[in-house]
């Protein structure tokens, strides 16, 4: 499953998600509907474009008009299961009063949607040398994408004056990406990736001090 062109397919799910892109052919989403309980299901190895076809009640040439591949399949369904956690993030946070509340809902609301979605969830415990890769292994695009995403969360943060103009929002967005998915990536004997309280307590303790500019340790965070 590799992202074509010189695009990933996070860049494109993100995209899409801040684009608001309408999933408007029924066809396709059926196709899609299908694929992604079949996946779920059977795996992605074990599971074939007929299969998928007969889930969904088209004809496998139907399928085969909309996908022209397995591969290409594979990459619209777990694209759309990415762009529908940045859908939702944005609503999450939400829910924050605080910066540092932000930074801790976000973090630990990303790991556990991914971790716990039914397809990549699966897919990074059963089948993870079909997703991990594309990943880690693009160039450094899917991190990219991500810390995009973070810089720009906390650039609004600090047009709102509520994170101070002296920090690196690029350099932070950065350092937050790289532990979320170390985490992601590699399973931790130490921390229980299962225990919302503990992923809270970690953020706390270690991604909320960077919203702190160098030499603010005796100042509060500013709201």
């Amino acid at each position: 499953m590799t992202p074509s062109d010189s695009e990933s397919l996070l860049e494109r799910a993100f995209a899409e998600a801040l684009e608001r892109v309408a999933d408007d052919d029924p066809i396709s989403m059926r196709v899609l509907d299908a694929a992604y309980d079949q996946f779920c299901r059977m795996g992605i190895r074990r599971s074939t474009m007929e299969e998928v076809a007969k889930r969904a009640g088209v004809s496998r040439i139907t399928a085969y008009r909309r996908f022209a591949t397995k591969d290409a399949l594979v990459e619209q369904v777990v694209r759309r299961e990415f762009r529908r956690y940045f859908d939702q993030f944005l609503i999450d946070i939400q829910q924050a009063e605080t910066a540092a509340d932000r930074v801790v809902l976000g973090f630990v609301s990303s790991l556990q949607a991914i971790r716990r979605n039914p397809l990549i969830g699966g897919l990074m415990a059963a089948e993870p040398e079909l997703l991990i890769p594309s990943m880690i292994n693009d160039g450094g695009r899917t991190l990219a994408t991500v810390q995009r995403f973070v810089a720009g969360q906390l650039r609004q943060e600090q047009h709102a004056g509520n994170v101070s103009s002296e920090v690196d929002v690029e350099l932070v967005a950065e350092l937050m990406v790289r532990v979320s998915t170390s985490f992601l990536v590699t399973p931790s004997h130490v921390i229980d990736l299962d225990d919302d309280e503990q992923l809270r307590t970690l953020a706390r303790q270690f991604l909320v001090p960077m919203l702190d500019p160098p030499g603010s340790a005796e100042r509060p965070l500013s709201r």
